[in-house]
């Protein structure tokens, strides 16, 4: 059995918080367990450049996070663990993918649209303030994720848009350069539905943003227990019933405990325990589980050489895997040796070649419907699709007919003009003998 390929990242802008540690760090290791998964995890640093103009801030984030990950129990001898900035064929294959993006795909980014509609509300030009860095954040994410194929990218909601454009801008290569040949995965959106999404000291999600985050590692003990204490509560005294839902108290319990003692918990709180206990409880009940990985931690951002070293064996791992396909790609644009038309046979030998098998062809229409069409070696049109909602759907009925090229048409297939059935099981036929 094939391995799944999952791909997630992390931008080094900030301190990890326990909202990284619960919602992307603790499930990617996890994951990374599973023998039929064949992880790449990296720090998105590329990404951070964006967001931060802070050397010094990008540079110590860099190894918080790479010692995190480590700390909490992943394995670079399992994984593909790397910096995004020590893989140089991300960038290129951004420019290669930017030259294939339509613009009007960016304008509907969310990121975007919401900086231009933060500027309009207050006055200002609609693109002061914002980047192409920002703009074109999309492609980036696009070449992150294509570049090494992947199958999966676990994402919360805010970010389907992403894994959705980097299926399009993918397809949209495929269909222009790949002349048969699929160059890049169309990547799936794994949302983390049961993942919990941690709220911060103020109730809202935890978030840098914000400024309402709990330490996950950094100040130690102390700095956790201080923040926990600041998490806003309201003025019901100590014998007082509390709403377990009224405050983060609950929510970050149940992140770091077994189902019946958060049940204990509630119950608790609602019996009137105060919020002085309620807190001292919540602390012991995270630096429990918190403090062995914090000592693994501090050990490891003690020797940032070590990390160098594992960031680089994995960038190593990553590179062989990016490098090929960066090399094929620049072949399909054009980007080609010219030491290969010296060793071109003469036109005689080429005549003699046999002939291009025909091609599937799968596209998005603006509808938003997913199409497929099959051609000749001459570009004649063989069989239309109609459209299907997914491109799975569309992908699943394509391997139906290679692999049962007799079969009836479906509802809505049309063969092309003069093209006869026997014609068309003699084009798929093709697809079983190469």
């Amino acid at each position: 059995m094939s391995q799944t390929r999952v791909l997630t990242g992390i931008t080094t802008t900030g301190t990890p918080h326990l909202g990284n540690y619960v919602g992307a760090i603790r499930p990617a290791v996890a994951a990374s367990l599973d023998p039929d998964v064949d992880a790449f995890y990296f720090l998105a640093d590329y990404h951070a450049l964006i967001k931060c103009d802070d050397p010094a801030r990008i540079e110590r984030s860099r190894l918080e996070i790479a010692a995190t990950w480590l700390a909490a129990g992943l394995d670079p001898e399992r994984v593909t663990f790397y910096r995004q900035s020590d893989i140089p064929q991300i960038p290129e294959l951004t420019w290669l993918l930017t030259c294939v993006t339509a613009k009007g795909l960016m304008n509907r980014a969310h990121a975007y649209k919401a900086s231009v509609d933060a500027n309009v509300t207050a006055g200002e030009d609609p693109d002061s303030g914002i980047t192409m860095g920002l703009y074109c954040y999309p492609v980036l994410m696009a070449a992150d994720i294509l570049m090494f194929n992947a199958h999966r990218v676990p994402v919360g909601r805010d970010q389907v848009q992403h894994i959705e454009m980097a299926r399009d801008v993918g397809a949209r290569f495929n269909h222009l350069f790949g002349g048969g040949r699929e160059f890049f995965v169309l990547p799936e959106a794994q949302i983390e539905e049961d993942i919990a999404t941690l709220p911060g000291l103020d109730g809202r999600k935890m978030s840098k943003s914000y400024d309402n985050t709990i330490p996950l590692f950094a100040g130690g003990a102390r700095l956790l227990k201080d923040a926990i204490a600041r998490i806003v509560t309201d003025s019901r005294a100590p014998g007082e019933p509390k709403d377990p839902d009224s405050n983060a108290l609950a929510t970050l319990y149940q992140a770091f405990s077994e189902a019946e003692d958060t049940v204990a918990y509630r119950a608790a709180l609602s019996a009137g325990l105060s919020w002085g206990e309620a807190k001292a409880r919540l602390f012991q009940t995270i630096d429990a589980q918190v403090a062995p990985l914090r000592e693994r931690y501090e050990a490891l951002i003690a020797r940032p050489a070590d990390i160098e070293d594992i960031l680089q064996a994995g960038a190593t791992k990553a590179r062989a895997v990016a490098a090929p396909l960066l090399e094929a790609l620049r072949e399909a644009v054009g980007l080609r040796s010219f030491l290969r038309l010296a060793a071109a046979p003469p036109s005689s030998d080429r005549a003699a070649e046999a002939p291009k098998p025909p091609l599937f062809k799968q596209y998005r229409e603006a509808d938003g419907r997913f199409f497929f069409k099959l051609l000749d070696a001459d570009g004649r049109l063989l069989l239309q699709s109609p459209g299907h909602a997914s491109p799975r759907d569309a992908g699943q009925r394509v391997a139906a007919l290679k692999a049962d090229p007799h079969g009836p048409l479906c509802e809505g297939e049309a063969l092309g003009e003069g093209v006869a059935p026997a014609d068309l099981a003699a084009a798929l036929a093709r697809f079983s003998e190469d």
